[in-house]
Protein backbone atom coordinates (compact mmCIF):
# COMPACT_ATOMS: atom_id res chain seq x y z
CA UNK A 1 0.00 0.00 0.00
CA UNK A 2 1.19 3.37 -0.65
CA UNK A 3 2.24 6.09 1.70
CA UNK A 4 -0.08 9.08 1.48
CA UNK A 5 0.93 12.09 -0.09
CA UNK A 6 1.17 15.55 1.30
CA UNK A 7 2.16 18.71 0.11
CA UNK A 8 5.68 19.49 -0.05
CA UNK A 9 7.10 22.50 1.31
CA UNK A 10 8.23 24.81 -1.28
CA UNK A 11 11.14 27.70 -1.15
CA UNK A 12 10.77 30.27 -3.85
CA UNK A 13 13.63 32.39 -4.94
CA UNK A 14 12.22 35.59 -6.13
CA UNK A 15 12.93 39.10 -7.80
CA UNK A 16 11.45 42.14 -7.87
CA UNK A 17 11.42 43.45 -11.46
CA UNK A 18 11.92 47.30 -12.61
CA UNK A 19 8.25 47.77 -12.15
CA UNK A 20 8.36 46.23 -8.68
CA UNK A 21 6.13 42.89 -9.40
CA UNK A 22 7.81 40.32 -7.48
CA UNK A 23 8.54 36.92 -9.43
CA UNK A 24 10.23 34.33 -8.71
CA UNK A 25 11.00 30.13 -9.41
CA UNK A 26 9.92 27.35 -6.38
CA UNK A 27 11.17 24.13 -5.37
CA UNK A 28 10.93 21.71 -2.89
CA UNK A 29 12.20 23.04 0.32
CA UNK A 30 14.78 20.57 1.27
CA UNK A 31 16.81 20.57 -2.13
CA UNK A 32 17.71 24.51 -1.24
CA UNK A 33 21.45 23.34 -0.77
CA UNK A 34 21.02 22.02 -4.42
CA UNK A 35 20.48 25.79 -5.48
CA UNK A 36 22.48 27.60 -3.32
CA UNK A 37 25.21 28.45 -4.97
CA UNK A 38 23.93 28.26 -8.92
CA UNK A 39 20.37 29.18 -8.13
CA UNK A 40 17.72 28.81 -10.84
CA UNK A 41 17.38 29.68 -14.36
CA UNK A 42 15.69 33.38 -15.47
CA UNK A 43 15.04 34.81 -18.97
CA UNK A 44 16.52 38.33 -19.88
CA UNK A 45 13.10 39.55 -21.47
CA UNK A 46 11.15 38.95 -18.19
CA UNK A 47 12.91 42.08 -17.17
CA UNK A 48 10.81 43.64 -19.86
CA UNK A 49 7.56 43.09 -18.82
CA UNK A 50 4.88 45.59 -18.72
CA UNK A 51 2.27 45.84 -15.16
CA UNK A 52 0.13 44.46 -17.98
CA UNK A 53 1.88 41.77 -17.77
CA UNK A 54 2.90 42.19 -21.83
CA UNK A 55 6.55 41.72 -22.89
CA UNK A 56 7.75 44.66 -24.18
CA UNK A 57 8.05 43.98 -27.95
CA UNK A 58 11.01 46.79 -28.30
CA UNK A 59 13.12 45.47 -25.28
CA UNK A 60 17.12 44.69 -26.50
CA UNK A 61 16.71 41.17 -25.36
CA UNK A 62 14.64 39.19 -27.51
CA UNK A 63 13.72 35.61 -26.65
CA UNK A 64 17.50 35.18 -26.61
CA UNK A 65 19.57 34.81 -23.69
CA UNK A 66 19.69 32.64 -20.50
CA UNK A 67 20.37 33.88 -16.51
CA UNK A 68 20.88 32.75 -13.20
CA UNK A 69 18.62 34.09 -10.07
CA UNK A 70 21.22 33.37 -7.26
CA UNK A 71 19.67 33.41 -3.84
CA UNK A 72 20.90 35.68 -1.19
CA UNK A 73 20.15 33.16 1.67
CA UNK A 74 20.87 36.00 4.35
CA UNK A 75 17.41 37.47 2.96
CA UNK A 76 15.17 34.26 3.57
CA UNK A 77 11.89 34.93 4.71
CA UNK A 78 10.01 32.37 6.63
CA UNK A 79 5.78 32.85 7.68
CA UNK A 80 5.00 29.58 9.29
CA UNK A 81 1.33 30.28 9.68
CA UNK A 82 -1.69 32.49 9.45
CA UNK A 83 -4.86 33.39 9.61
CA UNK A 84 -5.97 30.04 7.56
CA UNK A 85 -4.42 27.06 9.24
CA UNK A 86 -4.23 25.07 5.98
CA UNK A 87 -2.11 27.98 4.02
CA UNK A 88 1.22 26.33 3.27
CA UNK A 89 4.13 28.79 4.83
CA UNK A 90 5.28 31.51 3.03
CA UNK A 91 9.18 31.05 2.28
CA UNK A 92 11.11 32.87 -0.55
CA UNK A 93 14.48 34.09 -0.74
CA UNK A 94 15.91 37.23 -2.38
CA UNK A 95 17.90 36.46 -5.12
CA UNK A 96 20.20 38.51 -7.42
CA UNK A 97 20.48 37.93 -11.38
CA UNK A 98 23.45 36.46 -12.97
CA UNK A 99 25.39 35.80 -15.72
CA UNK A 100 25.28 32.13 -16.47
CA UNK A 101 28.98 32.30 -15.60
CA UNK A 102 28.12 34.16 -12.54
CA UNK A 103 28.92 37.80 -13.39
CA UNK A 104 26.27 40.62 -12.46
CA UNK A 105 23.56 40.99 -14.98
CA UNK A 106 23.35 44.72 -15.93
CA UNK A 107 19.58 45.11 -15.37
CA UNK A 108 19.29 43.41 -12.07
CA UNK A 109 17.83 45.96 -9.51
CA UNK A 110 19.02 44.94 -6.58
CA UNK A 111 22.22 44.59 -8.08
CA UNK A 112 22.51 48.17 -9.60
CA UNK A 113 21.40 49.04 -6.15
CA UNK A 114 24.09 47.11 -3.89
CA UNK A 115 26.60 48.34 -5.73
CA UNK A 116 25.82 51.67 -5.03
CA UNK A 117 25.69 50.77 -1.10
CA UNK A 118 29.24 49.60 -1.84
CA UNK A 119 29.94 53.28 -3.71
CA UNK A 120 28.73 54.81 -0.78
CA UNK A 121 30.67 52.80 1.55
CA UNK A 122 34.29 52.56 -0.63
CA UNK A 123 34.31 56.44 -2.11
CA UNK A 124 32.30 58.32 0.93
CA UNK A 125 32.72 56.37 3.93
CA UNK A 126 28.94 56.52 4.36
CA UNK A 127 26.46 53.85 5.22
CA UNK A 128 22.64 53.89 4.03
CA UNK A 129 20.39 53.68 6.62
CA UNK A 130 16.62 53.16 5.18
CA UNK A 131 13.00 52.67 5.82
CA UNK A 132 9.93 52.62 3.89
CA UNK A 133 6.31 52.98 4.94
CA UNK A 134 3.64 51.79 2.91
CA UNK A 135 -0.48 53.12 2.33
CA UNK A 136 -2.42 51.15 1.24
CA UNK A 137 -6.27 50.13 0.80
CA UNK A 138 -7.98 47.17 2.42
CA UNK A 139 -11.56 46.54 1.53
CA UNK A 140 -13.53 43.82 4.23
CA UNK A 141 -16.95 44.92 3.71
CA UNK A 142 -17.07 46.95 6.92
CA UNK A 143 -18.68 50.25 6.68
CA UNK A 144 -16.59 53.06 5.75
CA UNK A 145 -14.55 54.46 8.78
CA UNK A 146 -14.10 58.34 10.18
CA UNK A 147 -10.10 59.16 9.50
CA UNK A 148 -7.51 57.81 12.56
CA UNK A 149 -10.47 56.40 14.17
CA UNK A 150 -9.78 53.67 17.13
CA UNK A 151 -13.22 52.28 15.75
CA UNK A 152 -11.65 52.25 11.91
CA UNK A 153 -8.62 50.16 13.79
CA UNK A 154 -11.00 48.35 15.12
CA UNK A 155 -12.50 46.97 11.83
CA UNK A 156 -9.13 46.46 10.85
CA UNK A 157 -7.60 44.65 13.93
CA UNK A 158 -7.83 41.07 13.18
CA UNK A 159 -6.49 41.83 9.32
CA UNK A 160 -3.81 44.02 11.17
CA UNK A 161 -3.09 41.63 14.12
CA UNK A 162 -2.00 38.95 11.96
CA UNK A 163 -0.39 40.98 9.64
CA UNK A 164 2.28 42.18 12.41
CA UNK A 165 2.55 38.64 13.96
CA UNK A 166 3.44 37.69 10.07
CA UNK A 167 5.77 40.66 9.66
CA UNK A 168 7.22 39.77 12.60
CA UNK A 169 7.91 36.61 11.86
CA UNK A 170 9.67 37.47 8.37
CA UNK A 171 11.87 39.45 10.12
CA UNK A 172 10.86 42.97 8.95
CA UNK A 173 10.32 44.50 12.55
CA UNK A 174 7.29 46.39 12.37
CA UNK A 175 6.43 49.18 14.27
CA UNK A 176 2.69 50.56 13.87
CA UNK A 177 -0.12 49.57 11.59
CA UNK A 178 -2.49 52.72 11.61
CA UNK A 179 -5.71 53.80 10.03
CA UNK A 180 -5.19 56.71 7.68
CA UNK A 181 -7.47 59.37 6.12
CA UNK A 182 -8.58 57.56 3.57
CA UNK A 183 -11.81 55.32 3.50
CA UNK A 184 -10.75 51.57 4.30
CA UNK A 185 -6.79 53.32 4.00
CA UNK A 186 -4.25 51.82 6.30
CA UNK A 187 -0.54 52.00 7.02
CA UNK A 188 2.69 50.14 7.89
CA UNK A 189 5.88 51.34 9.30
CA UNK A 190 8.85 49.26 9.91
CA UNK A 191 12.23 49.75 11.83
CA UNK A 192 14.92 51.17 9.39
CA UNK A 193 17.78 48.93 8.44
CA UNK A 194 21.05 49.14 6.62
CA UNK A 195 22.17 48.57 3.07
CA UNK A 196 20.00 46.31 0.66
CA UNK A 197 18.05 44.48 3.23
CA UNK A 198 16.05 48.21 3.32
CA UNK A 199 14.69 47.69 -0.07
CA UNK A 200 14.52 43.88 0.23
CA UNK A 201 11.96 44.34 3.39
CA UNK A 202 10.02 47.03 1.39
CA UNK A 203 9.47 43.75 -0.95
CA UNK A 204 8.94 41.53 2.38
CA UNK A 205 6.03 44.36 3.40
CA UNK A 206 4.19 43.99 0.74
CA UNK A 207 3.70 40.68 -0.10
CA UNK A 208 3.59 39.19 3.52
CA UNK A 209 0.40 42.18 3.91
CA UNK A 210 -0.96 40.77 0.19
CA UNK A 211 -0.24 37.15 1.90
CA UNK A 212 -2.60 37.94 4.75
CA UNK A 213 -5.30 39.66 2.68
CA UNK A 214 -5.62 36.44 0.37
CA UNK A 215 -5.32 34.62 3.34
CA UNK A 216 -8.53 36.02 4.64
CA UNK A 217 -10.22 36.83 1.35
CA UNK A 218 -10.08 40.41 1.36
CA UNK A 219 -9.21 42.86 -1.37
CA UNK A 220 -6.13 45.01 -0.91
CA UNK A 221 -4.03 47.51 -3.23
CA UNK A 222 -0.75 49.44 -2.66
CA UNK A 223 -1.60 51.53 -6.12
CA UNK A 224 -1.33 55.34 -5.42
CA UNK A 225 -5.01 56.31 -6.34
CA UNK A 226 -7.83 52.98 -6.26
CA UNK A 227 -10.46 55.50 -7.42
CA UNK A 228 -10.95 59.17 -9.15
CA UNK A 229 -12.53 60.21 -5.67
CA UNK A 230 -10.05 58.10 -3.71
CA UNK A 231 -7.51 59.59 -1.02
CA UNK A 232 -3.63 58.85 -2.35
CA UNK A 233 -1.71 56.11 -1.35
CA UNK A 234 1.97 56.43 -0.69
CA UNK A 235 5.12 55.38 0.02
CA UNK A 236 7.56 57.20 1.84
CA UNK A 237 11.32 56.16 2.18
CA UNK A 238 13.48 57.44 5.11
CA UNK A 239 16.90 57.71 4.90
CA UNK A 240 19.41 58.60 6.67
CA UNK A 241 23.58 58.63 6.61
CA UNK A 242 25.78 56.73 9.09
CA UNK A 243 30.19 57.12 9.24
CA UNK A 244 31.29 53.34 9.10
CA UNK A 245 31.41 53.25 12.83
CA UNK A 246 27.75 53.91 12.86
CA UNK A 247 27.46 57.71 14.01
CA UNK A 248 25.04 59.66 12.07
CA UNK A 249 26.31 62.00 9.55
CA UNK A 250 22.94 64.33 8.42
CA UNK A 251 22.41 66.56 11.58
CA UNK A 252 24.59 69.58 12.92
CA UNK A 253 23.08 71.31 15.42
CA UNK A 254 24.76 74.43 14.29
CA UNK A 255 22.70 75.27 10.63
CA UNK A 256 19.08 76.53 10.86
CA UNK A 257 17.42 73.68 10.17
CA UNK A 258 20.18 70.62 11.48
CA UNK A 259 21.18 69.56 8.58
CA UNK A 260 24.91 69.01 8.20
CA UNK A 261 27.13 69.77 5.10
CA UNK A 262 27.22 66.45 4.16
CA UNK A 263 23.30 66.62 4.15
CA UNK A 264 22.71 69.68 2.68
CA UNK A 265 24.80 68.59 -0.32
CA UNK A 266 22.98 65.31 -0.90
CA UNK A 267 19.17 66.83 -0.69
CA UNK A 268 20.63 69.35 -2.94
CA UNK A 269 21.67 66.50 -5.51
CA UNK A 270 17.85 64.66 -5.48
CA UNK A 271 16.21 67.61 -5.70
CA UNK A 272 18.22 68.95 -8.46
CA UNK A 273 17.72 65.51 -10.38
CA UNK A 274 14.11 64.47 -8.75
CA UNK A 275 12.44 65.56 -12.24
CA UNK A 276 14.19 62.89 -13.57
CA UNK A 277 13.93 60.41 -10.66
CA UNK A 278 9.87 60.65 -10.78
CA UNK A 279 10.57 58.04 -13.78
CA UNK A 280 11.61 55.86 -10.93
CA UNK A 281 9.55 56.85 -8.03
CA UNK A 282 6.50 57.91 -9.75
CA UNK A 283 6.57 55.31 -12.95
CA UNK A 284 3.18 54.48 -13.51
CA UNK A 285 0.41 57.15 -15.31
CA UNK A 286 -2.11 56.81 -12.24
CA UNK A 287 1.30 57.86 -9.73
CA UNK A 288 0.61 61.53 -11.34
CA UNK A 289 -3.03 61.28 -10.25
CA UNK A 290 -0.92 61.66 -6.66
CA UNK A 291 1.69 64.03 -7.11
CA UNK A 292 -0.06 67.09 -7.46
CA UNK A 293 -0.84 70.27 -5.17
CA UNK A 294 -2.73 69.94 -2.19
CA UNK A 295 -2.47 65.85 -2.38
CA UNK A 296 0.06 65.74 0.85
CA UNK A 297 2.46 64.21 -1.49
CA UNK A 298 4.53 66.44 -3.98
CA UNK A 299 4.15 68.55 -6.72
CA UNK A 300 7.73 70.53 -6.64
CA UNK A 301 11.12 69.94 -5.81
CA UNK A 302 11.82 71.23 -2.59
CA UNK A 303 12.66 70.62 0.55
CA UNK A 304 10.30 71.34 4.01
CA UNK A 305 11.09 71.03 7.36
CA UNK A 306 7.86 68.78 8.49
CA UNK A 307 6.10 70.05 5.61
CA UNK A 308 3.96 67.55 4.39
CA UNK A 309 3.67 69.28 0.76
CA UNK A 310 7.65 69.25 0.51
CA UNK A 311 9.04 66.41 -2.35
CA UNK A 312 11.72 65.77 0.76
CA UNK A 313 11.05 66.45 3.96
CA UNK A 314 13.33 67.19 7.52
CA UNK A 315 11.10 64.47 9.76
CA UNK A 316 10.66 65.58 13.45
CA UNK A 317 13.00 64.72 16.20
CA UNK A 318 11.21 64.55 20.10
CA UNK A 319 13.40 65.36 23.15
CA UNK A 320 10.90 62.81 25.56
CA UNK A 321 12.93 60.50 27.15
CA UNK A 322 16.33 62.34 26.49
CA UNK A 323 16.34 60.45 22.74
CA UNK A 324 19.67 61.98 20.45
CA UNK A 325 18.31 64.47 18.02
CA UNK A 326 21.16 63.50 15.70
CA UNK A 327 20.31 59.58 16.08
CA UNK A 328 16.53 60.22 14.90
CA UNK A 329 17.37 62.94 12.27
CA UNK A 330 16.20 61.37 8.65
CA UNK A 331 15.04 62.72 5.34
CA UNK A 332 11.53 61.48 3.77
CA UNK A 333 11.24 61.39 0.47
CA UNK A 334 7.77 61.59 -0.90
CA UNK A 335 7.35 61.45 -4.31
CA UNK A 336 7.18 57.78 -4.41
CA UNK A 337 4.39 55.04 -4.63
CA UNK A 338 4.43 51.17 -4.54
CA UNK A 339 3.69 51.22 -8.51
CA UNK A 340 7.93 51.40 -8.12
CA UNK A 341 11.04 48.98 -7.56
CA UNK A 342 12.01 49.74 -4.01
CA UNK A 343 15.38 48.30 -5.00
CA UNK A 344 15.22 51.06 -8.51
CA UNK A 345 13.91 53.69 -7.19
CA UNK A 346 15.98 53.66 -3.65
CA UNK A 347 19.16 52.77 -5.99
CA UNK A 348 18.09 56.30 -8.41
CA UNK A 349 17.59 58.01 -5.20
CA UNK A 350 21.12 57.27 -3.65
CA UNK A 351 22.79 58.08 -7.01
CA UNK A 352 21.16 61.41 -7.34
CA UNK A 353 22.70 62.33 -3.47
CA UNK A 354 25.99 61.16 -4.64
CA UNK A 355 26.13 63.28 -7.38
CA UNK A 356 24.98 66.00 -5.02
CA UNK A 357 27.87 65.31 -2.83
CA UNK A 358 30.29 64.77 -5.24
CA UNK A 359 29.12 67.93 -7.71
CA UNK A 360 28.93 69.81 -4.27
CA UNK A 361 25.58 71.17 -4.90
CA UNK A 362 23.68 74.34 -3.02
CA UNK A 363 20.63 73.29 -1.11
CA UNK A 364 18.44 76.62 -2.38
CA UNK A 365 15.13 74.62 -2.86
CA UNK A 366 13.72 74.95 1.01
CA UNK A 367 10.54 76.47 1.72
CA UNK A 368 8.24 75.66 4.53
CA UNK A 369 5.33 76.88 2.88
CA UNK A 370 3.11 75.42 0.64
CA UNK A 371 4.94 75.34 -2.37
CA UNK A 372 2.30 76.05 -4.89
CA UNK A 373 1.28 79.09 -2.29
CA UNK A 374 4.05 81.03 -4.22
CA UNK A 375 3.91 82.69 -7.10
CA UNK A 376 6.48 82.17 -9.88
CA UNK A 377 8.78 84.74 -9.25
CA UNK A 378 9.17 83.46 -5.44
CA UNK A 379 9.46 79.99 -6.67
CA UNK A 380 11.97 80.80 -9.04
CA UNK A 381 14.31 82.60 -6.91
CA UNK A 382 14.79 79.66 -4.53
CA UNK A 383 14.99 77.36 -7.45
CA UNK A 384 12.43 75.90 -6.58
CA UNK A 385 10.54 73.83 -10.18
CA UNK A 386 7.90 72.12 -10.57
CA UNK A 387 7.81 67.86 -11.13
CA UNK A 388 6.57 66.50 -14.11
CA UNK A 389 3.11 66.41 -14.95
CA UNK A 390 2.83 63.09 -16.53
CA UNK A 391 5.10 59.61 -17.05
CA UNK A 392 5.86 60.64 -20.58
CA UNK A 393 7.10 63.66 -19.17
CA UNK A 394 9.02 62.05 -16.41
CA UNK A 395 11.05 60.11 -18.83
CA UNK A 396 11.60 63.19 -20.73
CA UNK A 397 13.09 64.76 -17.83
CA UNK A 398 15.60 61.33 -17.58
CA UNK A 399 16.41 61.03 -21.09
CA UNK A 400 17.62 64.67 -20.82
CA UNK A 401 19.39 63.74 -17.43
CA UNK A 402 23.26 62.74 -18.89
CA UNK A 403 24.89 62.68 -15.31
CA UNK A 404 21.98 60.34 -13.78
CA UNK A 405 21.83 58.54 -16.70
CA UNK A 406 25.58 58.13 -17.52
CA UNK A 407 25.21 56.20 -13.75
CA UNK A 408 22.96 53.73 -14.78
CA UNK A 409 23.85 50.54 -16.64
CA UNK A 410 22.94 51.15 -20.26
CA UNK A 411 20.80 47.21 -20.38
CA UNK A 412 18.74 48.71 -17.49
CA UNK A 413 17.77 52.00 -18.99
CA UNK A 414 17.03 50.47 -22.59
CA UNK A 415 14.91 48.13 -21.03
CA UNK A 416 13.49 50.67 -18.79
CA UNK A 417 12.67 53.19 -21.39
CA UNK A 418 11.30 50.29 -23.23
CA UNK A 419 8.52 49.00 -21.11
CA UNK A 420 7.15 52.20 -20.20
CA UNK A 421 6.77 53.11 -23.81
CA UNK A 422 4.90 50.12 -24.09
CA UNK A 423 3.09 50.83 -20.87
CA UNK A 424 1.99 54.43 -22.00
CA UNK A 425 0.68 53.09 -25.20
CA UNK A 426 -1.11 49.88 -23.39
CA UNK A 427 -3.18 52.83 -20.93
CA UNK A 428 -3.00 55.59 -23.23
CA UNK A 429 -7.08 55.76 -23.91
CA UNK A 430 -8.07 55.10 -20.49
CA UNK A 431 -9.62 57.83 -18.39
CA UNK A 432 -8.30 59.29 -15.24
CA UNK A 433 -11.33 57.30 -13.23
CA UNK A 434 -10.46 54.35 -15.22
CA UNK A 435 -6.25 54.66 -14.97
CA UNK A 436 -7.18 54.23 -10.98
CA UNK A 437 -9.12 51.47 -11.32
CA UNK A 438 -6.67 49.51 -13.97
CA UNK A 439 -3.90 49.73 -11.97
CA UNK A 440 -5.84 49.59 -8.28
CA UNK A 441 -6.14 45.92 -9.81
CA UNK A 442 -2.69 45.11 -10.87
CA UNK A 443 -0.88 46.79 -6.95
Amino acid sequence: MSARLAPLPMTTIVTTDLIGITRGRSFPSDELEHYQAAGCGWVPANSALTPQDIIASSNPWGAYGDLRLIPDLSSRVIVGNGPDAAAPALDFIHGDIRETDGRPWGACPRTLLRDEIERYRDALGVQVNAAFEHEFNLHAGFAEHLAFTLEAQRQGAEFGGWLLSALRAGGVEPEMFLPEYGKHQYEITCRPTLGVAAADRAVNVREITREIARQMGLDLSFAPKTAADAVCNGVHLHVSLLDLGGQPLLYDAGTSNGLSTLGQHWAAGVLHYLPALCAFTAPTPVSYERLQPHHWSASYACLGQQNREAALRICPTVSLGNKSVAAQYNLEFRAMDATASPHLAMAALLIAGRLGIEQRLALNAITDEIPDSLNDEQRAARGIVALPASLTLALDCLRRSEALSAALPAALLETYFALKTEELALTEQLSPADLCEHYARLY
